[in-house]
């Protein structure tokens, strides 16, 4: 089995999602990106757009309207300024 990230989405209201993971894609200011388990550290500006929760072969999608992302040797955490999870 491949190595879990752990992933947290947080916005002002609430945790949306909290848990680990096989990937997560985000919408960054300069360029999207994705981060896997043992990702370097480092920290981005979000911009609109879907972040998307890749695991055991299932996507879930939520939409951000600008934040942070900060990636350290523990996981991801976004701290999304909005967030809402899309229905598929």
């Amino acid at each position: 089995m491949a190595d879990k990230l752990h992933f947290s989405l947080v916005s002002p209201e609430r945790e949306l999602f909290s848990g680990l993971v096989d990937q997560v894609d985000a919408p960054g200011t300069e360029g999207d990106f994705g981060v896997l388990a043992g990702h370097a550290p480092f920290m981005a500006t979000l911009r609109e757009g879907r972040v998307v929760v890749r695991n055991d072969g299932r996507e879930t999608l939520y939409e951000v309207k600008g934040g942070f992302a900060d990636v350290t040797a523990s996981g991801l955490t976004i701290l999304a300024e909005q967030a809402a999870a899309v229905s598929a």
